[in-house]
């Protein structure tokens, strides 16, 4: 049954060809989630398409086009259960693809995996990364220091290393001395669920060990409910089936449901007859769940991706105007007012225009260091005031903060990554 552990959700992230899907395709394989004649299969392939090296990561692709397409649960979606967690592996293959499912992934998590190469160490998006899960919200991290191989194992590359990311973590308000730092070759199977005498001078966990250090978060359940829909189905027999993760909040079959913003821009009301985690059906669905829902009295064109799902006598609020606290990652040039990027926020991508920068604030004290700048580069932390150019479901930081983080991408990468500290609701 899925209520016997607690569930938690692990995102892999780092730089690109770092060994994030190896880490995990080794993983599965060595908790026995795939087998020899499947790997061999795929060693084959790998090696045939002249990616030798690429089993694992061609098992994890293998796996989803070889998943019976469940409903519940998208296919970026690994399960692994360990002694202390039912683990839902978020996997974030390849640049582009996590910050396509940035929001939706990291905002998921409970903790992360930074995943950085022994060999190349701190790389442009690690960095983007880690500030993108400190602003997500996500405060449990692990670093896996992976292709210790490649370095021979040299523990001199795994400390400087280690040294490195120390700096970036702390600058982005993680506490260095409660992250272990897992030195691992993820290809050769190291460290990743056993060690061997390679790494005698490491005593710490094992990838696998890492997971059941994590602290179990304390569920949100007592907030508002509130589910960002992810992807809406239509099922014969069914009908409408919208699937996402419980933010905050508790559902259960028989809810009188708003639907916000959905296609009218005023919501759409409905009732939720089951609520189905992993094919099977929950008598309630609690914050923190991947659930898929069977609704009545709601069709699929009326709802869409980025929508939220909440009770109907306690609707989200929709911003005219939105106050954020921001940090700026990586502009090319600099943001000045009348900017209008895409704001990532929950499963929600909606333009926004930059209206005021109200100040500026030292990240370190949190003081304010200029009033009403002309412009934000790189490195700032502001104070800003956005208009989003459609309906946008978003709360406040201190009314719910699991739907008041957001990233601002432009033009392919991320620009800034925020919270929303005030707002001024649209009038339905």
């Amino acid at each position: 049954m899925a209520g016997e552990k607690p569930n938690f959700n692990i995102v892999f992230i780092g730089h690109v060809d770092h060994g994030k899907s190896t880490s995990i395709g080794r993983l599965l394989y060595e908790t026995g989630k795939f087998t020899e004649q499947e790997l061999a299969k795929m060693k084959d392939l790998a090696e045939k398409l002249g990616k030798k090296g690429f089993e694992f990561a061609f098992a994890m692709d293998h796996l989803k086009e070889e998943r019976e397409r469940g409903v519940t649960i998208d296919l970026s979606y690994k399960k692994l259960p360990t002694k202390k967690f039912n683990v839902t592996i978020i996997d974030a293959p390849g640049h582009k693809d996590f910050i396509k499912n940035m929001i939706t992934g990291t905002s998921q998590a409970d903790a992360a995996i930074l995943t950085v190469s022994a060999a190349e160490g701190v790389m442009a998006q690690t960095k983007e990364h880690v500030w993108l899960c400190r602003t997500m919200g996500v405060s449990q991290i692990a670093v896996l220091v992976n292709k210790i191989d490649v370095v021979n194992y040299d523990q001199a590359k795994y400390t400087k290393v280690k040294e490195e990311l120390s700096v970036l973590l702390k600058t982005a308000g993680y506490k260095v001395e409660t992250i272990n730092f897992i030195p691992a070759s993820a290809i050769e199977g190291e460290n990743i669920t056993k060690r061997t005498d390679k790494l005698k001078w490491y005593n710490g966990p094992t990838l696998l060990e890492q997971f059941d250090l994590f602290e179990e978060p304390k569920k949100p359940t007592d907030l508002p409910m509130r589910m960002p829909i992810q992807d809406v189905y239509t099922i014969t027999g069914v009908g409408t089936v919208p699937v996402g993760k419980i933010e905050t909040g508790i559902m259960k079959p028989g809810d009188k449901i708003i639907i916000l913003p959905a296609k009218t821009g005023k919501g759409v009301i409905g009732e939720i007859k089951t609520v189905e985690m992993h094919h099977e059906a929950l008598k309630e669905g609690l914050a923190g769940d991947n659930v898929g829902l069977n609704l009545r009295g709601i069709n699929k064109t009326d709802i869409a991706r980025g929508d939220v799902i909440a009770h109907v006598d306690s609707p989200p609020s929709m911003a005219e105007e939105i106050t954020a606290q921001i940090a700026v990652i990586n502009h090319p040039t600099v943001i000045a007012q009348g900017y209008t990027p895409v704001m990532h926020i929950h499963t929600a991508q909606v333009p926004v225009q930059f209206t005021e920068l109200v100040k500026k604030i030292d990240p370190k004290t949190g003081q304010v260091t200029q009033e009403h700048p002309e412009f934000l580069k790189n490195g700032d932390v502001a104070i800003v005031k956005m208009r989003p150019v459609k309906p946008l479901v978003i709360e406040k930081q201190s009314v719910n903060p699991h739907m008041a983080r957001f990233a601002i991408r432009d033009a392919g990468s991320t620009v800034a990554a925020g919270v929303c500290i005030d707002l001024v609701a649209k009038k339905i």
